[in-house]
C-alpha cells in the first residue's frame, strides 16, 4: 500500500473511493445477527465467503496484470475477466447475491426503524414480529415498500453502475466512521476502560477510515450526494417527530391532575356519577391525564367506576397470563378510581373487546378481594401520585380466586358450592344487558367495604363499559418563533396524521367509544 501511494500519489488517493467497494457488504453481516447466530456467521464467513472472495479478487488481479494496457480500458471489469462460457451462470449467481445482500440491508433497516420508533424518534409504523424466539425477526410493510420505491428511483435516475457505486461507497464509509466514533463511547462508558485507549482506537481506525471518507467525498457530484440527501430528509423527520413528541409528553406531565385536587372534590368528584365503567386510555403510568379534567370541566358527569388504562408493550415474546395486569387504587377506596397497566409481549395476540372486558373486570375484582385480605396496603390518606400497584392475572390464571359469571357467557370452571359463595347484584328495576355475579372463595373472609366495592363493580359491569380515548392536537403557543410554528403546526401535525394509531385504539368497539379532543399549546 505504501508503494502504491508513493507511485500514484493524488491519483491513488482518489481511487480509494473505488477500492472501498471491495469491502462493502461486510457491514451487512451484523444485520444477519437478527436471523442467525454468531457461530453460524463465523463458520460461513471463514469456510465459504472469505475463500470465495480471495479467489475472485486473485482471478481479477491476474487478468488485469495481463490486460492492463488495452484500447477499451473502460471495459475492464469483473465480467470481462470471466470466461465467456461462464458469464451467464456467474450473472445468475451475482443476481442471487444481490438479493441476499439486500435482504440483510432490509433487516438492518427494520431493526433501526423499530428502535427509533420505540425511543420516540420516528413516527409509529406497523411492526409484524415473525418469530416467537428471536426478537429481531420483524417485518415493517411501509418501510419495505419505501425501500423498493427508493431502489427503483435510484436505478432509473442514475442508469449507471459507477454513480450507484459512488453513492454506496460514501454511505458505507460514513457508517464505518460513525461506528468507530461511537465505539469509543462503548469503550469508556460500557467497558469502563481508559480514555487513552478509546482515543488510540479512534486515532488508529479513524485515520484509515478518514482517508476513504475524504476520497469518497470527491465523488459527491457524481452520485455520492444521494445518501447525504436521504440522510438529511430522514434526519429532519426524526428531529421533528422527536421534538413534537417530547413537547407533548412534557405538557402531559406538567398538566396532569394531582391527587390533592382529586381528594378535594370528595367521593363524588364534584360531578354526577352515572352507572357503568369508564375506561380512560392514557400513556401515563402515574398521575391523572389532563384530558380527564378537560372532560369533566366541560361535561360534569362520569361513570361510577373509573379505570385509567395504560397499554404497554414489553420486549419479551409473551407475558404470562398471571402477570398480565398491574392494578392499584387512585385515592381512597370509596372514590372507585383504579389504575390498570396491561402488559403485552410482542407476540401476544390482543383479545377481542368482550374477552378483554371480562378479564379486566375480573382482575379488578381479584385485586379488591386481595386488598381486603391484606389491609393496610392501601393508605386512605394517599396524596401522592405514584400509587402502589399489584400484579393480577387474568380469569384463567387464578381459578381459585374471584370468578365472574354472566348470563350470556359460557360456563366458567369454578369450585364447588361448598367452597365458594356468590355475590349477587340486587334485582334490576329495568331490563339490563347483562346479569353479572362474582364468585369469591369463602376463605379468607372479605370485609364489608370490599363486599360493597364488588357489588358496585357488578352493577357498573351490568350497565356497560365505555372507552374514552384522548385525541390531542399539538399547537405552538402564542409568541413562539416562526421555526417552532412551522415544526409543530405543520411538520409534526402532518406526521401525526399519517402515522399509525396504537393497537389498542384500533381494537376498541366503535359503538362504545368516546373521543375527547383537546388542544395542547406547547
Amino acid at each position: 500500500m505504501y508503494k502504491f501511494f508513493r507511485k500514484t500519489q493524488r491519483g491513488g488517493w482518489m481511487s480509494l473511493g473505488g477500492i472501498l467497494l471491495c469491502i462493502t457488504g461486510s457491514e451487512a453481516m451484523f444485520a444477519d445477527l437478527g436471523h442467525f447466530s454468531q457461530l453460524s456467521i463465523k463458520i460461513a464467513f471463514t469456510f465459504l465467503v472469505y475463500p470465495s472472495l480471495i479467489l475472485a479478487y486473485m482471478g481479477q488481479a491476474a487478468y488485469l496484470s495481463q490486460h492492463h494496457i488495452i484500447e477499451s480500458d473502460y471495459r475492464i471489469g469483473f465480467y470481462v475477466s470471466v470466461p465467456e462460457k461462464l458469464r451467464w451462470p456467474v450473472l445468475v449467481i451475482a443476481i442471487l447475491a444481490a438479493v441476499v445482500g439486500s435482504q440483510a440491508i432490509i433487516t438492518g433497516t427494520f431493526s433501526i426503524i423499530k428502535q427509533c420508533s420505540s425511543l420516540g424518534c420516528f413516527p409509529r409504523v406497523k411492526i409484524i414480529h415473525t418469530s416467537s424466539k428471536i426478537h429481531g425477526q420483524i417485518y415493517i410493510p411501509e418501510i419495505n415498500w419505501l425501500l423498493m420505491v427508493l431502489c427503483l428511483a435510484v436505478t432509473v435516475g442514475f442508469r449507471d453502475t459507477r454513480r450507484m457505486g459512488n453513492a454506496s461507497g460514501l454511505a458505507v464509509i460514513t457508517v464505518m466512521l460513525v461506528t468507530t466514533c461511537l465505539m469509543s463511547l462503548v469503550i469508556v462508558l460500557c467497558w469502563q476502560k481508559s480514555v487513552f485507549l478509546a482515543i488510540g482506537f479512534v486515532f488508529f481506525f479513524g485515520t484509515i477510515e478518514a482517508l476513504y471518507f475524504t476520497a469518497s467525498l470527491t465523488k459527491f457530484l457524481e452520485g455520492a450526494w444521494v445518501p447525504i440527501a436521504l440522510a438529511f430528509i430522514f434526519l429532519i423527520i426524526m428531529c421533528v417527530w422527536h421534538y413534537g413528541t417530547l413537547k407533548k409528553y412534557e405538557f402531559d406531565v406538567q398538566n396532569k391532575v394531582s391527587i390533592n385536587w382529586l381528594l378535594s372534590l370528595g367521593p363524588s368528584l364534584g360531578i354526577v356519577r352515572v352507572r357503568g365503567i369508564g375506561l380512560v386510555h392514557t400513556e401515563l403510568v402515574s398521575g391523572i391525564p389532563a384530558i380527564f379534567s378537560h372532560f369533566v370541566t366541560n361535561l360534569p358527569a362520569f361513570h361510577q367506576v373509573l379505570v385509567f388504562l395504560c397499554i404497554k408493550s414489553v420486549p419479551v415474546p409473551h407475558v404470562k397470563p398471571e402477570e398480565r395486569f398491574l392494578i392499584g387504587h387512585i385515592g381512597p377506596r370509596e372514590y372507585r378510581l383504579y389504575r390498570c397497566i396491561v402488559r403485552y409481549g410482542y407476540r401476544d395476540v390482543h383479545k377481542d373487546d368482550m374477552e378483554f372486558e371480562k378479564d379486566l373486570v375480573c382482575s379488578i375484582a381479584e385485586f379488591i378481594q386481595s386488598e381486603s385480605v391484606a389491609p393496610g396496603s392501601v393508605n386512605e390518606d394517599l396524596v401522592k401520585d405514584d400509587d402502589k400497584m399489584t400484579v393480577v392475572g387474568t380469569c384463567s390464571s387464578h381459578t381459585e380466586g374471584v370468578q365472574m359469571r354472566e348470563d350470556d357467557a359460557d360456563k366458567i370452571e369454578a369450585a364447588g358450592p361448598s367452597e365458594l359463595k356468590e355475590i349477587w347484584s340486587p334485582p334490576p328495576v329495568i331490563k339490563l344487558r347483562k346479569r353479572v355475579r362474582f364468585i369469591v372463595p369463602k376463605s379468607p373472609e372479605i370485609d364489608t367495604g370490599a363486599r360493597e366495592e364488588l357489588q358496585e363493580l357488578m352493577e357498573a359491569r351490568e350497565a356497560g363499559i365505555a372507552y374514552i380515548l384522548g385525541h390531542s392536537y399539538v399547537k405552538a403557543k402564542q409568541g413562539s418563533s416562526l421555526i417552532k410554528k412551522l415544526v409543530i403546526n405543520y411538520g409534526y401535525e402532518f406526521l401525526r396524521r399519517n402515522s399509525r394509531l396504537s393497537t389498542y385504539a384500533l381494537s376498541v368497539p366503535h359503538a362504545s367509544t368516546l373521543e375527547v379532543g383537546m388542544i395542547y399549546h406547547v
